[in-house]
């Protein structure tokens, strides 16, 4: 798993900035170095659209300015039904988890979280591919 962890490509989106370097910390400590970082979901759908880059697993807040995470996850969907996608949240509305479940999230970290809750939901996700 360490060599599919060095060459995982990660886009993380989050709008606030100490979230989105924790975020970078916790997977820079677990192997992985080839991360991009998006500070909002129009930003992150640039990036997808137009870098050329190849992008493995997409972890992206749900609550930002602009464009949502789930908005993000309905575009990302529509381009690639199968790209890992990990929604963090601190919301628990029931109707909003629905309606990302339905656009296949692959899986939901609540904020705040720890470096091993982080492993664990990372791991998780990686083993179904």
């Amino acid at each position: 798993m360490a060599i599919a962890m060095k060459n995982l490509r990660v886009l993380v989106v989050d709008d606030t900035p100490h979230a989105r370097d924790l975020t970078i910390m916790f997977l820079s400590g677990l192997g992985v170095h080839q991360v991009h970082a998006a500070a909002d979901g129009r930003e992150a759908r640039e990036y997808l659209e137009y870098s050329g880059a190849r992008v493995d697993l997409i972890i992206c807040d749900w609550h930002m300015p602009g464009m949502t995470g789930l908005e993000l996850l309905q575009k990302v969907r529509a381009i690639d039904p199968h790209m890992p996608f990990i929604m963090v949240t601190g919301n628990s509305d029931v109707d909003a988890v629905k309606a990302a479940g339905e656009l296949d999230v692959s899986a939901y970290i609540r904020k705040p979280y720890s470096p091993q809750q982080f492993a664990e939901k990372l791991m998780a996700v990686l083993d179904k591919l």
